[in-house]
């Protein structure tokens, strides 16, 4: 795939894509100088779409423990959920969702476990 001169692997973000996340990145705090955000938010994205462990991230990616760490710390401050409330609002305004949600009773089945007990049974808890 070919972004405005540039080629795109099949595990990168193209540059429009790149555009939409980079402002709702956290900006890097201050100290040592830290791997690239594109960079890392690209090797996530190719351990993500390939379903490979954390430990299997091949080693041209570099340290699969930065990866990690970086992808903890995004999912812990909440960038994954601004990038995808901002995903929602843009599709929306475009018209691009249909929010409209239908549950049909005779597919959603109750758990093994919820058939079984007594009918009128009471639950006792005891204190050990």
């Amino acid at each position: 795939m070919v972004d405005h001169g540039r080629v795109i692997r099949r595990h990168e973000l193209s540059d429009v894509q790149w555009e939409f996340v980079r402002p709702l990145l956290p900006r890097p705090e201050r100290g040592r100088k830290r791997l690239d955000d594109r960079t890392v938010l690209n090797r996530i994205v190719w351990k993500f779409r390939t379903g490979t462990a954390w430990r299997d991230v091949p080693e041209r990616y570099g340290s699969w423990a930065t990866l990690h760490t970086r992808f903890r710390r995004w999912a812990r401050d909440g960038t994954f959920e601004r990038m995808l409330r901002e995903a929602q609002a843009r599709a929306d305004a475009a018209g691009g969702i249909d929010w409209l949600v239908s549950v049909d009773s005779t597919i959603v089945r109750a758990h093994q476990h919820a058939a079984g007990a007594r009918k009128g049974a009471s639950m006792v808890f005891v204190k050990p």
